[in-house]
This record gives structure tokens, sequence and C-alpha cells, in this order.
């Protein structure tokens, strides 16, 4: 098997990966992740899941390199990482009551045959109706600066879910395993 390389710093897809039981480092690609004009958001996680494993290709030649990215969309608008209380507030404020999809894109690239292939997979959270005190008292006892829809679904953000709609609940957290397994093993990997 070739080695197993996670094209990212993410913390959250570390830990994903690591429940399939199977060795693998982690380097962050450096890319640009902006948002071109005209491109949709399932166009946009494709193409940069795409981007992350091709930018570690050369410097990592015979690896099976995963890409991965994720956005979150509200009202056919997508929405980022908050990044700080005020702006998670007021995103949690918008999805009280609506529904946030999450499309998370996967590439997994052979760096040895420069052959790949790159998916995407959807997950929707339908949101409880929330009040300001319910979702200020949620930021302060997760902060969940850095995730997209400023909510953390393996922790206590399951409690602002009325219910989820999708095959895979680990796209959720950004790296969908049930859709890596089935490329993993088109490489040969054993799983499990």
């Amino acid at each position: 098997m070739l080695p197993l390389l996670l094209a990212s710093s993410s913390v959250y897809r570390r830990d994903l990966l690591s429940r399939l039981r199977l060795p693998f480092t982690c380097s962050s690609p450096d890319i640009d992740e902006s948002h071109r004009a005209d491109e949709s958001a399932l166009e946009l996680v494709k193409r940069l899941s795409l981007e992350k494993a091709q930018a570690l290709a050369a410097s990592h030649p015979a690896h099976l390199i995963i890409g991965s990215d994720q956005v979150a969309v509200l009202n056919n608008q997508i929405i980022g990482k908050p990044h700080t209380f005020d702006k998670a507030r007021q995103q949690l404020l918008n999805a009280s009551g609506a529904s946030v999809s999450f499309l998370t894109g996967l590439t997994l690239l052979n760096s040895q045959t420069g052959e790949h292939e790159t998916d995407y997979v959807p997950f929707t959270v339908h949101m409880r109706t929330l009040s300001a005190v319910q979702i200020e008292r949620y930021l302060h006892a997760e902060q969940p600066y850095d995730c997209a829809g400023s909510f953390k679904a393996e922790g206590l953000g399951v409690s602002l879910f009325q219910r989820t709609e999708g095959d895979d609940a680990t796209s959720l957290v950004g790296l969908p395993l049930i859709r890596l397994v089935d490329m993993l093993l088109a490489q040969g990997v054993a799983i499990p």
C-alpha cells in the first residue's frame, strides 16, 4: 500500500481519518482557497479538494493523498467560519429554524500515477428555532468559531439540530469516511 497523506491541518479531519486505523501523515497544502466568480458551492469544494491534493503531489511522490474541502450554504449563500463570537451569533440567528446544507468535496490522488478520483458528499442540518439566549449560551459553552455554520456537530452543537439528512454524518465534520473508504478500496487499500 502506498503511504497515506492527509492534505490538511484540520484536527477534525485528522481525528476522523484516525478512525480507519490506517497509518497516515498530515501536511498542510498552501493554496488559494478563494471563491471564483460564477463558481457554485459544489464546483468550489470539488476544485479545492483536488487542488489541495495536487499541491502536495510533487513533495510526496508515491503517496495516496487525501484532499477535502467543505462549505456551508444557508439561503443560497456560502457561509464561512465565523472566527468571532459576534459573527457566530449572527450565523446561528440566521440559521434558526432554517436548513443549512454542507457540501464536502473529496479527492483521493495517487501521486505515483497521477490518477485521482474526486467527488462530493452533501449533508443537511435542519436547525431548531433558537432564541438569542440559547445561541449565546451555546457559543459560550463550545466556542465553535473555527467551524463553518458556527457549531460542532460532534459536540454540544447537536443540541441545536431538529434533524439531519444525509448518507454520511462524518461529512458534516469535514471528511466523508464512507465515500473515502470506497475510494481507498478501489486503490487496493485493505480496510479493515
